[in-house]
């Protein structure tokens, strides 16, 4: 049988061009070259691609060899910035004051507000505090700080709840009320319960709990939003916070939100610098390495193994005594065979392999034909 393949060619016939075709006499039709024409293109296209990577340079460069600038330098600067739109943001923050009214009257209601928007509400929910919860005790929280102690929160709660109730009791009646427990040594769930008595002659009585940031670093974890779940659903108690992380509502399940908490949500951006709340955290653009590397390298030594972490306290108190010189590993794996870490030296070597493979600061060098580690955290 005779195959024949002929090349395609471009013809026009009565000045209509009728494209290129492939000639194929096994079946005897003409089938358009639109496929091969793909398969080149995408051919030549990574071929090209393959020769511009051999002869284009890489770059030697990192990431980490940026030269950053120090942190209070960069703070300085910050705080030179001059503001800008005055006028329409004192005009926004006098149409959120007109809502005072509403908000107070919605905490009233049972409701919770929840503050989200660009810029810092602080200077915001500090003022709708101070002037229209005049009547009501109010107990100001600060998520943004590294460390949260909710208990902390909950004695402070029921001793200025209990406060309240007293100047009431006495104003009504003129007697002294009786002498309770001291709510330092009562447990939280006590305390919780304190929080959500029922008080069927005054509806209007309960304590303000405003929390700067309820997003923040110390209060994301489950725990911490549970507790504060349930202080919000108190009967006594009334909660008006701020967000600034986009991913917030995820801290929430269903029933938080709309049991709980009972939200009632404010878009109420102030575009006003967070100066307090990013003062507790270091700045992109600065020079932070010390604190990230101690930071990573707690988060590495507590992944370690209870041994591993022994070996390397030994070795962290030895360099404490002995800052200019490093400690020979025939001193250290007698000292962990001593405190019975290690069972011979295979093991301890694996731990100093670990240490240097996590960056945890190791040196090793020789003097005199003795291998001497060093620990730089």
């Amino acid at each position: 049988m005779f195959e024949q393949r002929l090349d395609s060619k471009e013809a026009t016939i009565a000045g209509k061009d009728i494209g290129r075709v492939e000639m194929d006499l096994r079946v005897g039709e003409e089938v358009p070259m639109e496929e091969d024409d793909e398969f080149m293109l995408s051919r030549n296209y990574f071929l090209a691609k393959e020769a511009g990577s051999t002869s284009r340079k890489k770059s030697t460069q990192k990431l980490s060899d940026i030269d950053l600038i120090d942190e209070q330098v960069l703070r300085m600067a910050v705080s030179a910035i001059k503001p800008k739109h005055e006028k329409e943001i004192e005009s926004l923050i006098k149409s959120y004051k007109d809502l005072y009214s509403k908000w107070l009257f919605e905490l009233r209601c049972g409701f919770g507000l929840l503050m989200y928007g660009f810029g810092s509400k602080k200077i915001l929910l500090e003022d709708f505090a101070s002037t229209a919860l005049t009547d009501y005790g109010v107990v100001v929280i600060n998520g943004y700080l590294p460390s949260v102690n909710i208990k902390q929160v909950v004695i402070t709660l029921a001793e200025v709840l209990s406060d309240q109730l007293k100047d009431k009791r006495k104003n009504s009646t003129g007697s002294k009320s009786r002498t309770q427990q001291p709510f330092r040594s009562q447990s939280i769930e006590d305390l919780l319960s304190f929080l959500n008595l029922q008080l069927p002659d005054d509806n209007d009585c309960f304590i303000c709990v405003v929390i700067h940031d309820i997003d923040g670093p110390s209060l994301r974890d489950s725990e911490s939003q549970q507790y504060l779940a349930r202080i919000a659903s108190c009967s006594l108690v009334r909660m008006v916070a701020s967000v600034d992380h986009v991913n917030a509502p995820l801290l929430w399940d269903k029933k938080m939100v709309h049991t709980q908490f009972n939200w009632c949500w404010y878009h109420v951006p102030t575009f006003a610098p967070y100066k307090v709340e990013g003062s507790f955290f270091p700045l992109v653009l600065a020079n932070c390495r010390n604190a990230q590397t101690t930071k990573t390298a707690l988060v590495v030594l507590q992944s370690l193994t209870p041994n591993a972490q022994s070996v390397f306290k030994i070795l962290a108190e030895y360099q404490l005594a002995n800052e200019k010189e490093g400690m020979p590993i025939n001193a250290l794996y007698t000292k962990c065979r001593e405190r019975f870490i290690v069972s011979n030296q295979v093991t301890l070597n694996s731990h100093l392999t670990e240490f240097k493979d996590h960056d945890l600061s190791l040196k090793e060098f020789l003097v005199a034909s003795f291998q001497i580690f060093s620990c730089c955290c």
